[in-house]
């Protein structure tokens, strides 16, 4: 596959993206977080296994070190998740939204630290450019400094920004050592156990199969999404550079605006309207570069 393929896949992680966010957020208010880890990991467990079963025995009884990526990478996202939905369920989407964009400089970061991986001078312009386009845009509602960072959820949104960040960088290290569709499949089948383990201990594993039932609508489509989105995801880092697949899959943003302005006939603020130019112009000419 080339780097045209990995550019097309992160565009496929930020649509799907896009429509998971909105679902998970309807999901944590209605049924909870670790229910709602339980039911996209769940699915996705089984939805992967017919693909990956035959690298099983290799994964563990190869090599230790990838089994220790893929270990942390399961965790460290499993406690960003946990902290991403419960952002979600105290604060506002409109103020949500704008820290995580902060995952794009921390996974870039940790990619030049860790992994050595470098990318262009232009490439950094761009990417910054796309952040500050990502922020503008997500601001919904105008707002003092001092009013942002006493709303609801604005703490825990910054350090699941900088975990999730660290996360991205494990999920695509781990794909690299493995393959993007065993990475998926350990993550999704860590989590599934833990999440399960809470709920067994919690008394509330009877109520989640119910809720299950119940909320089919949302949480069938919003597994789906999801576990497309990351499969994509983990693709895009084999191909190319990290900081590069982050980025453009993090301007979901931008879908989720443009769903809005078709779907709900929403109105932008010129603040709006200005990032949403400036981070397309800057997704287009990232894609455009690095190809």
């Amino acid at each position: 596959m080339s780097v045209e393929v990995g550019i097309g896949l992160a565009f496929v992680a930020m649509l799907c993206w896009g429509f998971g966010d909105f679902l998970i957020q309807r999901s944590t208010r209605k049924i909870g977080d670790w229910e709602t880890l339980f039911a996209i990991c769940g699915f996705g467990s089984v939805v992967l296994l017919p693909f990956v079963w035959r690298d099983l025995p290799a994964l563990i009884f190869g090599d230790t070190d990838t089994l220790l990526i893929l270990f942390a990478g399961a965790l460290v996202l499993f406690i960003a998740a946990l902290l991403d939905f419960e952002a979600l369920k105290r604060g506002k989407l409109a103020v949500v939204e704008p820290i995580w964009s902060f995952e794009i400089p921390t996974s870039a970061l940790l990619a030049l630290l860790i992994l050595k991986e470098r990318i262009e001078v232009l490439q950094v312009v761009i990417i910054i450019a796309l952040v500050g386009g990502l922020i503008l845009v997500s601001f919904k509602e105008k707002m003092s400094v001092k009013k942002f960072f006493i709303e609801k959820g604005v703490v825990l949104a910054f350090v699941a920004a900088f975990i999730m960040g660290s996360a991205n960088l494990l999920y695509g290290w781990g794909a690299r050592v493995s393959n993007p569709l065993v990475v998926n499949f350990f993550i999704n089948v860590f989590v599934t156990l833990a999440t399960s383990l809470y709920l067994v201990f919690q008394g509330r594993m009877r109520k989640m199969f119910h809720d299950l039932n119940s909320y089919r609508g949302i949480l069938l489509p919003m597994a789906i999404f999801d576990n497309a989105a990351w499969v994509a995801f983990a693709f895009a880092m084999t191909l190319i550079p990290i900081a590069v697949a982050v980025a453009l899959s993090e301007s979901y943003i931008i879908v989720a605006v443009i769903l809005g302005l078709m779907v709900n006939h929403e109105k932008l603020q010129r603040h709006q309207r200005y990032g949403l130019g400036m981070a397309i112009v800057a997704a287009i000419a990232l894609a455009a570069i690095t190809a």
